[in-house]
């Protein structure tokens, strides 16, 4: 047993009964995280203008604080790069996160001296929860990989501007220095594809015991070095490989292509990091729930979905919320983000303690014909008949046709990649199709109505979605292609993928 082995045990005791208080308080912890929020955002312009100086209550906040998406609280964002202080938080911040979608401009979120520690402390106590559950703390003395962004900053008024992966690359803690890969070089080679390869062969020799990253970049990582060692299987190119540490994405698209590379069934931990701050991640291997972190200098507001695009939409606080119902996270943070839509769904799976799963992107969705497809009901429905049919999804997005040729009906255009065939194509549309009619009533309706035709599945060539986000210049890093479309911009483009 190696002295870093040792040590986190003792420490990760300690965590846990941090965390227990955590599951146990959460509501506590949202109280008066609100109550030094409003306490501290009086210093700030956005404060005065919206008087939170006769702020004495939630109900007071929602009548003063309206929700805001990125574009709508752009203009308060722009003093902020220009330079100007105390604008939505004291002072300036430590950093301009750089961040953008796969169809969006560049947005730039702020990160304060008061919520930068919480993005490390999160991931520190998922690794430490994952010990203290487990037992497992061999990985702490091998070497570990964090696929990331590169750490190179810009500044911006005298603001370090950067992705959020290349700034926690920075706050990295000395002890885990030496064992963390790749190299500061290699970690700043811009382009995606010779970086991937440029780590591929700096590790293959390694002693790698955690891999961490976004799923689909983690599995190009893991194809280029089966490449290299001659079609071996992760397990044989690293046998000590313990822990796969993933987020951004939902996991269970990749999972059985990545565990097919690895070789097993890996232990992993899912974490929801955000640019705008870390909201939750895994606290138990018995589960794929995430444990939201009330105590993290975030409040969190919800907002039921059917009701996110109403002119007063209903706004709740935790101790408001229900169970297994659909909501639209709102954050209000310790970077100053006030009344701010992260622009992702969630669902409450468990009060004692708050858990939740990720259901997809508020904005992300089909409704063409008022079907309201959401991300959560694809997602389940092919990843459900892939398992039955013993197929492999590689990457997968969906858009209405509306006016398809020849008079047919309208349809959903599935545009996936396969890295397994299902044997009969026919079969496999009409499953998946089945399950989402009985996942999404009005989509059945409109089915049996004959307003719309059954689902159609493009075959997509391999590669074609790393080639597609290549072309936007958004390969790697925290990037990522929308599941649903409600119109036909990234199908269009991906036509030219189509192998039938």
């Amino acid at each position: 047993m190696g002295i870093k082995t040792a040590l986190s045990k003792p420490f990760a005791l300690f965590v846990s009964w941090q965390i227990n208080k955590l599951r146990k308080n959460a509501v506590k912890f949202q109280d008066k995280i609100f109550q030094n929020l409003i306490k501290t955002g009086v210093k700030t312009a956005f404060g005065r203008d919206h008087h939170f100086a006769e702020i004495k209550s939630y109900e007071d906040f929602k009548k003063r604080v309206p929700i805001r998406d990125y574009e709508e609280l752009k203009p308060y964002i722009d003093r902020v790069v220009c330079g100007e202080e105390n604008v939505l938080w004291p002072g300036k911040p430590l950093y301009l996160a750089k961040t953008s979608g796969t169809t969006s401009g560049v947005k730039y979120i702020p990160i304060s001296k008061d919520s930068m520690p919480e993005h490390i402390r999160a991931a520190r106590n998922a690794l430490l929860n994952y010990i203290r559950e487990t037992g497992n703390a061999s990985f702490t003395d091998g070497k570990m990989i964090f696929l990331q962004g590169s750490p190179d900053l810009q500044t911006k008024a005298g603001i370090f501007v950067g992705r959020l992966s290349g700034i926690v690359a920075h706050h990295v803690p000395k002890y885990l220095l030496k064992n963390r890969m790749p190299s500061d070089p290699i970690n700043r080679i811009e382009d995606w594809e010779a970086k991937v390869n440029a780590i591929a062969d700096e590790t293959i020799n390694q002693n790698m015991t955690l891999i961490s990253g976004i799923p689909p970049w983690c599995q190009m990582y893991f194809d280029c070095l089966s490449e290299k060692s001659g079609g071996k299987k992760i397990k044989d190119v690293f046998p000590n490989f313990k822990l796969f540490v993933y987020g951004g994405v939902n996991y269970q698209p990749y999972r059985a292509r990545i565990e097919e590379s690895i070789g097993f069934k890996i232990d992993s931990i899912e974490t929801y990091p955000a640019s705008e701050g870390f909201i939750a991640y895994q606290d138990s291997q018995k589960s794929n729930e995430l444990l939201l972190l009330a105590d993290a200098g975030m409040f969190f507001e919800f907002i039921p979905t059917e009701t996110y695009f109403d002119e007063n939409p209903i706004r709740l606080n935790l101790k408001q919320i229900e169970l297994n119902k659909n909501y639209a996270l709102i954050l209000n943070t310790n970077a100053g983000l006030w009344g701010y839509s992260l622009g992702d769904t969630v669902k409450f799976t468990s009060i004692n303690p708050y858990k939740i799963v990720v259901t997809g992107r508020i904005k992300h969705f089909i409704s063409a014909f008022g079907e309201h497809v959401i991300g959560e009901e694809v997602e389940q429905a092919l990843m459900q008949v892939a398992a039955e049919e013993n197929a492999e999804i590689t990457e997968f997005t969906v858009a209405p046709q509306v006016n398809p040729p020849d008079g047919e009906l309208p349809f959903h255009e599935w545009f996936i990649e396969f890295g397994k065939l299902p044997k009969n194509f026919e079969v496999f549309s009409l499953k998946v199709d089945n399950i989402l009619q009985q996942k999404n009533i009005y989509y059945a309706d409109l089915i049996t109505g004959k307003i719309l035709q059954p689902l159609k599945i493009r075959q997509l060539k391999k590669n074609a979605f790393i080639d597609f986000m290549r072309t936007k210049g958004k390969l790697g890093g925290q990037n990522k292609v929308p599941r649903l479309s409600n119109d036909r911009t990234i199908a269009t483009e991906l036509e030219s993928y189509i192998l039938m």
